[in-house]
């Protein structure tokens, strides 16, 4: 039998571009119907280790894939919100979660994979609810998830005939690590285990791989799905990386186990197989299913050893931006209103020191435009905004209480200068994407300008820092310093906007140049702006 092998190369790939693609569809589809909830679950249920795995499966399961709640999870460790122990119950979750694609493989219904297409494709465009848009992008991606597979199938058929194929998998039967070097390179490869594992269900199907054969590809394939997470943890924090890196040692401890006991697990999947009356593919999703599960069962118990381990060859002193608040402890509100007071104002100054970092990262930013600057200006951005959050709440539960006409004067200067605090972030963030829009669109800013900008951001950051430190101590002196350079930092913006005029009419810059230059100028005066009214708060002259 004559092989048409452009054929066999255009259907397997076309088919696994479907497949893909339905993959990512019903992924995104099933996150939109489950709003934007997936990080409040990962951040809310990880108390423990064993609700961190709870919700690894259930946040896998709504988004159809393992790599992204693991990068998910990589960015909430590098973030704060997550230690390094939590996490490690969320990556054992995933890797239970997405054996479900291998399931909902197995039912095999490829024969109606075109029909339900039709039916997503009809909800997407004929309706104008969200809600059914979002179900018709679900419906649409699973059945071209079966669709690309039937594709996929069709095109690995004559495999099973070529001398070449059967003579590789007589190889890996004989020695499973080369079944699982190739299955972890292709998932490397393809950056989706459900693809691989999906290839792998359409050549046990078709007779082209025994199952001896298949089994080391499969654990292959949840060591190349590890990937993802650690090229997520590149430049992310010493913590994150621990957590990417938890994700390989994980798979590659599971795998060894299972290696040594192949012969075993080999025969248990046979029985399965009969007992159950399983087809091919189900076969290979419970041959999946069983492995995730048994795996995460044999090394839950480590987890604090996994931890340890990763800590040990991940050495160093970690240094991330916390999401969370340190200092509000809500048994202070009933029990002594003026120490939650107190505490308030530890978080509100705690705070301000944020923003301060925030602001000196854009700087860094504008200057040498190295994005570890822009990214971690964001991060802290991101903090700001949780911690206004979580102060503002706490400081309504406070206001219910009695206080002394002074505490009730903290207690008003605080909730005004969180909102101000967190407009300084807003303001440092649009001054990053100010930079990025400079960088892609190549917008030269002269020596002239560029000085110009420095000397307002000097001031500008000496100004921030002031008026953390006057709220603090609530020191008038420092205030009124806040209030005079605050004038400094608009008449430095009217005089520098009077110099671009001049370099503008003399050609010396261009327009877009012009238009970064003055608005990060704006952003600069908005930011001093806010350093005012926290310093107002100081001196009681709030209006």
């Amino acid at each position: 039998m004559e092989i048409n092998v452009q054929d066999l190369i255009f259907e397997f790939v076309g088919g696994l571009g479907i497949f893909l693609l339905g993959l990512k569809f019903m992924g995104d589809g099933l996150q939109k119907s489950a709003g934007d909830r997936l990080r409040d679950i990962l951040d809310r249920f990880t108390s423990n280790p064993f609700m961190g795995v709870l919700a690894g499966i259930i946040v896998t399961i709504l988004i159809q894939s393992s790599s992204g709640t693991t990068v998910l999870t990589v960015g909430l460790v590098n973030a704060g919100f997550m230690t390094l122990r939590q996490s490690i119950g969320v990556i054992m979750g995933a890797n239970i979660g997405t054996t479900v694609t291998a399931f909902i493989i197995g039912f095999d219904l490829g024969a109606y994979s075109l029909p339900i297409m039709a039916i997503g494709a009809f909800m997407l465009f004929f309706f104008k609810s969200n809600k059914i848009s979002y179900l018709g992008q679900t419906i649409f991606g699973f059945g071209s998830l079966f669709y690309g597979l039937e594709l996929m199938s069709g095109g690995m058929k004559p495999l099973r005939d070529v001398q070449a194929f059967q003579d590789l998998t007589v190889s890996m039967s004989d020695n499973p690590i080369l079944g699982v070097v190739i299955g972890t390179l292709f998932t490397f490869i393809v950056q989706s285990s459900s693809a691989t594992i999906g290839i792998l269900q359409g050549l046990y199907d078709q007779g082209a791989i025994e199952l001896t054969a298949a089994l080391p590809v499969l654990f292959g394939d949840n060591i190349g799905t590890t990937i993802t997470a650690i090229l997520a943890s590149i430049g992310a924090s010493i913590a994150a990386k621990r957590a990417a890196f938890t994700h390989v040692i994980f798979n590659v401890i599971g795998t060894t186990i299972f290696l040594i006991f192949l012969g075993f697990y080999t025969d248990f999947v046979v029985f399965l197989q009969g007992a159950f009356n399983l087809n091919a593919e189900m076969t290979i999703a419970f041959a999946h299913g069983s492995f995730n599960i048994a795996n995460t069962a044999i090394q839950f118990p480590f987890i604090a050893g996994l931890a340890f381990i990763v800590t040990k060859l991940i050495p160093g002193e970690d240094v991330i931006v916390e999401y969370k608040p340190k200092h509000l402890d809500p048994i202070f509100i009933q029990q002594s209103p003026s120490v939650a007071l107190d505490q308030a104002k530890e978080e509100v100054i705690r705070m301000g020191e944020y923003a301060y970092k925030g602001l000196e990262e854009a700087s860094f930013y504008l200057n040498n435009q190295n994005q570890k600057h822009a990214d971690m200006a964001l991060q802290i951005e991101g903090a700001l905004n949780n911690l206004d959050r979580e102060i503002t709440d706490y400081l309504v539960q406070l206001s219910g209480t009695s206080f002394t006409e002074a505490e009730s004067t903290k207690h008003s200067a605080l909730i005004d200068s969180v909102r101000d605090i967190e407009r300084i972030g807003d303001h440092f963030e649009n001054i990053v994407e100010l930079v990025d829009y400079k960088i892609s669109n190549k917008v030269i800013i002269t020596e002239q300008a560029q000085a110009d900008l420095n000397d307002m951001f000097d001031l500008t950051l000496i100004t921030v820092k002031q008026a953390i430190k006057a709220l603090g101590e609530m020191n008038r002196e420092e205030a009124l310093e806040v209030v005079q350079k605050e004038e400094q930092i608009d008449q430095m913006e009217r005089a520098y906007r009077k110099k671009h005029i001049i370099r503008l009419n003399e050609g010396a810059c261009t327009g877009p140049s012009g238009i970064v230059f003055v608005d990060i100028l704006s952003n600069l005066e908005r930011i001093g702006d806010h350093s005012l009214n926290i310093a107002e708060e100081v001196l009681g002259e709030k209006t």
